[in-house]
């Protein structure tokens, strides 16, 4: 008789790839290094294969038959992470946990208004929240530890289905005072003559702002960025330059304890919100149904 690696086996393996640290793989197994290193040494006696190129470099290689291991192991725990979905839609829609992941852009302005709604539409939905970057969210819906991600579209992530909620317009956040502020609406083109401050890379939003606006990503920042938009607001009020923000944003009460001026785009540009969960999910079809209150939630006055 066959003996099969375990699941715990091979989210090791997985957490191993997507980190290539020991110590870091069992932080996000929720395990001592130890207990996962044998846990890897186990599973390589049990296929008799060499997984790990054990070379002198400190980082987790692989040698080439880990690798497909490794894509055969996120293969395998999406199917057995589609086994509970299917369970849980059986016992009813919207019911029982459901693991969310949201972008920092988008969750501390949408989520105090969000909550209730959701608690009065789904009384039986236990939500687990996880805010974080767009690729490292869709790195946890591929491995299955999260059910659904909201985020702006485009997000770039394959093996996903998407669905488009709401259209999120940018403004234009000028120090008090500015000449732009002098304008009802500020043109696109008289971006390209300030400083544009923008969140630092790895943060979609940043791609988003200057594509909606065709703007070059050689003119953003240059050398400033933010790490959230409550620091580029403060950035912003200190007069470093000028900086887009999402109207989402503004009305969630970004500008907080700042004094800035807020002006619309003359030539109107939005990022798009929406919903991504992994691809023939059997949970679709509550997603979908999700998906209503999300976009009502959105749709209200701020």
């Amino acid at each position: 008789m066959t003996i099969l690696p375990s699941p715990q086996q091979l989210r090791y393996l997985v957490a191993l790839a997507e980190t290539g640290h020991f110590g870091r793989a069992a932080a996000a197994c929720g395990v001592t290094q130890s207990t996962l290193s044998a846990g890897v040494i186990a599973l390589e006696r049990q296929l008799d294969a060499a997984i790990l190129d054990r070379g002198s470099s400190k980082r987790a290689g692989f040698t080439p038959l880990g690798r497909e291991l490794v894509e055969r192991a996120r293969d395998a725990l999406t199917a057995l992470a589609a086994v509970t979905e299917t369970a849980s839609a059986a016992r009813g829609p919207l019911s029982g946990p459901l693991r969310l992941g949201i972008i920092p852009t988008i969750g501390p302005f949408l989520l105090p208004r969000l909550m209730p709604a959701l608690r009065a539409a789904h009384p039986r939905l236990r939500l687990w929240l996880r805010e974080e970057l767009t690729a490292r969210l869709g790195e946890d819906l591929d491995a299955g530890r999260l059910d659904l991600l909201l985020l702006a579209l485009p997000a770039g992530l394959p093996g996903v289905e998407t669905m488009a909620l709401a259209e999120d317009p940018f403004v234009v956040a000028l120090p008090h005072g500015h000449r732009l502020a002098e304008r009802p609406a500020v043109p696109t083109a008289a971006l390209a003559a300030e400083r544009l401050l923008l969140l630092e890379d790895g943060h979609c939003l940043r791609e988003h702002a200057l594509s909606a606006c065709a703007l070059p990503a050689a003119r953003a920042g240059e050398g400033f960025s933010g790490t959230s938009l409550h620091t580029l607001v403060q950035m912003v009020a200190g007069g470093l330059g000028v900086t887009l923000l999402p109207r989402l944003a503004v009305d969630g009460g970004v500008l907080s304890g700042a004094t800035l001026e807020i002006r619309p785009l003359e030539e109107p540009a939005s990022r798009t919100i929406g919903l991504a969960w992994r691809a023939r999910s059997p949970r679709a079809g509550e997603f979908r149904g999700l998906a209503r209150v999300i976009a009502d939630v959105l749709a209200a006055p701020g």
